[in-house]
């Protein structure tokens, strides 16, 4: 019984791994490597999401997204801060001279706004901390989204928010996100926030999300758009292969970062 208990103990441990390493794993894949059945992986997975380590999904298992709450904008900025950097440079490229975007909360947006050029350019924000930043681009158009502003998240996406958002049309909208998978898509922690950004990416006419390494393969609780309604996704250049052609094969057109 002990070993068995060990055993368990291991596969566990080994499957964790995998899901910090990988950002999701495949049961029937699984099973193979540790010369088990596909029912034994099966369980294993119930447990772990039972314990709130993994979200299941059809075929495996994904890692659970963190909550942007756990800690201040500053202290989340600094976190993966040369990837965020890199993948902003990439990201500024899809923006057109004279076009309207939209940049919501987020330390990956925030990058963004310091990335774009002082050049003639709308942006919509419903962040103080991205039109703080824009401030010093004289030729950026600034507006702000109104209403209360959501502590920790650090934007506004209550009544105000959604009403002020029915009347735009952002040429491009990009989208904060605290979990990219290819088949649970792109998910937020919070409902409110996943609500508005629903709603916000509805009235676009295209969508883009900028994703560090820790929220590839990552799931919230709160869906807010799959993967094939995305218009880009901008990831590191040295981003797992598997994990690409998933994306791909989910219908996302894919920027890499240099």
């Amino acid at each position: 019984m002990k070993r068995e208990n060990l055993l368990l103990q291991e596969r566990h441990d080994l499957i964790l791994k995998q899901l910090q390493a990988d950002g999701r794993v495949i049961a029937s894949v699984l099973a193979q490597n540790l010369n088990v059945t596909e029912d034994t992986i099966r369980r294993d997975l119930r447990d772990l999401a039972a314990a709130g380590l993994c979200q299941k999904v059809y075929g495996g298992a994904v890692r659970i997204a963190a909550a942007p709450e756990s800690g201040t904008l500053t202290q989340r900025l600094g976190r993966e801060q040369s990837g965020k950097s890199r993948l902003a440079t990439a990201a500024a490229t899809l923006v057109k001279p004279g076009s309207v975007i939209f940049l919501d909360a987020g330390s990956s947006n925030l990058a963004i706004a310091d990335a774009l050029p002082n050049a003639p350019l709308t942006v919509l924000t419903n962040a103080p901390s991205i039109a703080a930043r824009l401030l010093d681009k004289p030729q950026v158009e600034l507006i702000m989204i109104g209403g209360r502003i959501k502590q920790g998240l650090g934007g506004s996406v209550g009544a105000t928010a959604l009403r002020e958002v029915e009347l735009l049309r952002p040429d491009l909208y990009f989208v904060g996100a605290c979990g990219v998978d290819p088949e649970a898509g792109i998910t937020a922690v919070d409902f409110e926030e996943a609500e508005f950004k629903r709603r916000l990416a509805a009235h676009s006419k295209a969508t883009a999300v900028v994703a560090t390494a820790g929220k590839l393969g990552a799931v919230a609780s709160f869906l807010v758009l799959p993967i094939a309604q995305l218009t880009h996704l901008v990831v590191e250049r040295d981003t797992d292969a598997r994990l690409m052609d998933a994306y791909s094969a989910a219908g996302a057109r894919l920027l890499r970062a240099e």
